[in-house]
């Protein structure tokens, strides 16, 4: 009893942090669209390149697909939880910079309901923004006429779900997520104009527009996968997940505030778009193959149809400002994902002999524009370790870490790349075992 309040003690304090949690981005790019977002995924699938889609493990989670759910073993209740640590290089026209921040990353928990059901519940990140800069620039020849320019944002979406997956047949099993997404969006430009130089400078007028937005909705996944035993050892899974496009119902807001500091005459403006914001409809597919316990290799593609929705954009044209739904902001999201992981044998008496060995890389293509032009592609490779924790009461539960390096680029523009550090905890507790007494 004492080691199940214990673990329900850590998964409240776990969701408590999450929600007070930070973003995990310092990149400029995070300032378009919802930010940058992010794959679902657990300790084990980062260290594979976060494929997901046709995995089924009964003794880990796996939110890529509610149907590998019905997988849990039934004599366990599985909790896992992590958190992500980076450092990013920032590279544009010889000038670099670096920046490193840590997030937590999410937790999630998983049991077996009924017979061939099972359950997950947890918190995951769906979006991050965050972000600071400046840049600087003369308005004329002579150079006494100049403006500062000052870029910031915070804040991002996160989603807490609870799913259920069913084996309805042998090899078949079906899933459905329901998820509660929320958040705030905060995007501030800051336009600054000054006479003079050096130590004469008079700022003569600045220009604010700061964009807001909260979200609080939902959305749902559906998933499937099938098993194709291969012999006695081998196994090969399909898998497949689609998210359904709707409305999120949020009110997307700008406000424009414009100060004439020799006047000292400032007028604001607020623009509004209701029901501005949108999820596309999202389709996922997978492919895996399993030998014994040994060996798991995995193939994942996603398409995101950001293409389909709409965003709200702030232009000025013939000198009359607007505030408006833009159909041509959006671009489809295309994810492929490739990744495996190696055991010598989970069952051998040496410590070494029981690690998994995991390695993945993933190719991502941007879901926005930036000045009517697709924004950066991402390229990453990780690889990680599953080290079994071993003591006198568990031998099943987990750590797993894992190392990731991204890579953002868009020609002509910033140059990213990222060490991500990711560390996670898989707690796999026999809840549900029936102890017998001789």
């Amino acid at each position: 009893m004492k080691y199940t309040r214990f673990f329900c003690s850590l998964a409240m304090a776990a969701f408590a942090m999450y929600g007070f949690a930070q973003s995990g981005t310092n990149s400029p790019y995070s300032q378009y669209g919802f930010g940058v977002l992010s794959e679902p995924s657990a300790g084990f699938n980062k260290g594979m390149g976060g494929v997901g889609q046709a995995i089924r493990k009964g003794n880990m989670v796996n939110p890529a697909n509610p149907a590998s759910f019905s997988a849990i073993d039934s004599l366990t209740f599985i909790f896992d939880v992590g958190m992500t640590g980076q450092i990013t290089n920032f590279s544009e026209n010889g000038v670099k910079k670096n920046a490193k921040n840590a997030d937590f990353d999410y937790a999630v928990a998983a049991f077996r309901a009924f017979r061939h059901v099972g359950v997950s519940f947890g918190v995951q990140p769906f979006s991050s923004v965050g972000y600071s800069y400046n840049s600087t620039g003369a308005l004329n020849s002579d150079q006494d006429l100049n403006y500062v320019n000052t870029y910031s944002g915070s804040g991002g979406l996160r989603q807490a779900y609870l799913g259920v997956g069913w084996e309805p047949l042998r090899h078949v099993s079906v899933g459905a997520t329901f998820a509660y997404l929320w958040g705030d969006l905060t995007r501030t430009v800051a336009n600054n104009y000054a006479n003079g130089s050096g130590t004469t400078v008079t700022t003569i007028n600045t220009l604010t527009k700061q964009y807001r937005a909260n979200v609080s909705n939902y959305r749902l996944m559906f998933g499937a996968q099938y098993e194709l035993p291969l012999g006695k050892t081998d196994r090969v899974t399909v898998g497949a997940t689609f998210s359904p496009k709707h409305n999120l119902k949020s009110t997307p807001r700008c406000e424009v505030l414009s100060t004439n500091t020799s006047t000292g005459v400032s007028n604001s403006t607020t623009y509004e778009v209701k029901h501005g914001l949108e999820q596309p409809n999202m389709l996922g597919a997978g492919l895996s193959w399993q030998h014994g316990s040994k060996w798991l290799v995995g193939l994942d593609y996603s398409l995101q149809q950001w293409g389909d929705t709409s965003f709200p954009v702030y232009e000025v044209q013939n000198d009359t400002p607007t505030y408006a739904l833009s159909s041509s902001y959006f671009t489809d999201r295309h994810h492929v994902a490739l990744g495996g992981e190696y055991c010598t044998n989970p069952m051998s008496r040496s410590f070494l002999g029981r690690i998994r060995y995991r390695l993945g890389a993933s190719y991502t293509t941007p879901y926005y524009k930036i000045n009517g032009n697709d924004g950066p592609k991402e390229v990453s490779v990780s690889a990680g370790l599953g080290i079994p924790i071993i003591n006198a009461f568990n031998n099943r539960s987990q750590l797993n870490i894992s190392g990731q390096w991204v890579r953002q680029a868009c020609s002509g523009m910033l140059t990213e790349n990222s060490f991500r550090l990711n560390i996670g905890i898989t707690f796999n507790e026999r809840w549900f075992a029936k102890w017998k007494v001789e």
